[in-house]
């Protein structure tokens, strides 16, 4: 087994993620891991590849255009 490296987790918890103490104890090992990119699971989606994403595959009628349409349609007659 090997041992935890507490010091060094506790850092990354409660400066790097910004967690109070309450939330850092709360979590497990493996949890925090996770939360801190590590894991064998793809990084997080940045805003850089979200922006390509919206680029590549805009959605039809464009962003916020069902909350115009709704906005719209409550204008007196």
């Amino acid at each position: 087994m090997s041992r935890i490296d507490w010091p060094v987790l506790m850092r990354a918890g409660l400066r790097r993620l910004g967690l109070a103490p309450a939330q850092f104890w709360a979590l497990t090992p493996a949890e925090l891991m996770l939360m801190l990119g590590h894991g064998g699971a793809a990084a997080p989606l940045g805003r850089v590849r979200l922006a390509e994403m919206m680029r590549d595959w805009p959605d039809p009628g464009g962003a916020g255009a069902e909350v115009e349409k709704q906005e719209g349609d409550h204008g007196g007659g």
